[in-house]
């Protein structure tokens, strides 16, 4: 496993699955640093450069939905499955570029 693919696996083991606010603080740093690592990763080639996009339009997704379980007018039960949702989005969103990444070595 290269660098990025450890810290790829290291964030998806990271993400929380119950809505509390550590867990809001959480996942939000842990979304910035994967918005990092996506854009780490467009720049190694241009295959990536073709297929990374599609993940930043998932993260704008994760962010609103996070956002949503954080409305002071929300239920608690609305809050939970909001940050359930964003939570799982992130999730899918991970496991899907872990899958196009591999290695880095596509082309």
């Amino acid at each position: 496993m290269n660098p990025t693919t450890t810290a790829l696996t290291a964030l998806f083991n990271r993400i929380p699955r119950r809505h509390t606010i550590e867990n809001i603080k959480d996942i939000n740093g842990i979304i910035t640093e994967y918005e990092s690592l996506l854009i780490q990763i467009e720049a190694v080639n241009t295959y990536y450069e073709k297929n990374i996009p599609v993940f930043f339009d998932d993260l704008d997704e994760v962010r609103a939905t996070i956002k949503k379980s954080t409305d002071n007018k929300a239920s608690k039960k609305s809050k939970d499955n909001f940050f359930d949702e964003g939570s799982g989005k992130l999730k899918d969103s991970m496991q899907a570029l872990m899958a196009i990444y591999d290695d880095g070595d596509k082309t």
